[in-house]
């Protein structure tokens, strides 16, 4: 009988030392790293369509006629268009039919991008582009481990990027440098936080988009926002980093 004992001793012991990672928590970070990995790759992807669709335009010289006439605000406004349309819709569209959406916006951001190549360098959109790969890298990272609550920059991340396109609509009537210069840096801040406070946001969703239909279709939006806070930041980084033709 004593044996019996020692042996059901030993045996609960081994249980509950292998209870002290329960199965639970495992499958959800595997999950949860599963799903933002799919997040990454989406967006990599559509920056990387963007960039060479950008890079072809202009080589081929298609962008001198792009900058021209109605397909200027078709190209400009298109990709505005389906921002709306993927973020109000996504519960009407199919994840098919999101995915068609994402690539078909990030090519037209690149044909609207391409205008980039006639004002700067090369080199300066290359070392600009690096640049805003790291300190993306760098601020999603911090947003994914960080303990601290983000959620509170939220809303005044939002309403920074709305004073932002007002400051921008104002100065192409006042044309003004000092603004511009104004404009540029506190983008850069401002889609600098917003790369942490999305990231942080989009690991906490996946906590109650799990094992739901809508998952897959989160990925895709996740992706979005990520891509807008990446060009975004490199776009008003750009102002400082680049070199004019």
């Amino acid at each position: 009988m004593a044996d019996w004992n020692e042996t059901q001793r030993v045996q609960q012991e081994q249980n509950f030392a292998g209870a002290s990672v329960p199965r639970s928590t495992t499958v959800f970070d595997a999950g949860l790293r599963k799903h933002m990995l799919s997040i990454y790759n989406y967006m990599t992807s559509g920056i990387l369509l963007t960039g060479i669709v950008a890079l072809l335009t202009a080589q081929s010289g298609l962008v001198y006629s792009l900058l021209s006439g109605p397909m200027f605000w078709l190209i400009a406004l298109s990709p505005l268009a389906i921002v709306f349309a993927m973020s109000f819709g996504a519960n009407r569209f199919s994840k098919g039919t999101l995915q068609i959406m994402f690539w078909g916006f990030a090519t037209l951001m690149g044909l609207s991008m391409s205008s980039i190549f006639l004002v700067f360098t090369g080199g300066s959109i290359a070392a600009t582009f690096f640049a805003t790969s790291a300190a993306f890298a760098g601020l999603s990272l911090f947003g994914y481990t960080t303990k601290k609550d983000l959620s509170g920059m939220g809303s005044f991340l939002i309403m920074g990027v709305v004073g932002l396109i007002v400051a921008m609509l104002l100065n192409l009537w006042l044309q003004s440098p000092a603004l511009m210069w104004a404009v540029s840096f506190l983008g850069v801040l401002i889609f600098a936080g917003l790369t942490a406070y999305d990231t942080q946001r989009l690991k906490r969703e996946y906590m109650h988009l799990r094992g739901t239909e809508f998952a897959g279709k989160a990925v895709i939006l996740g992706a979005l926002s990520l891509y807008l806070d990446f060009i975004n930041m490199f776009q008003f980084l750009l102002q400082f980093m680049g070199s004019r033709e």
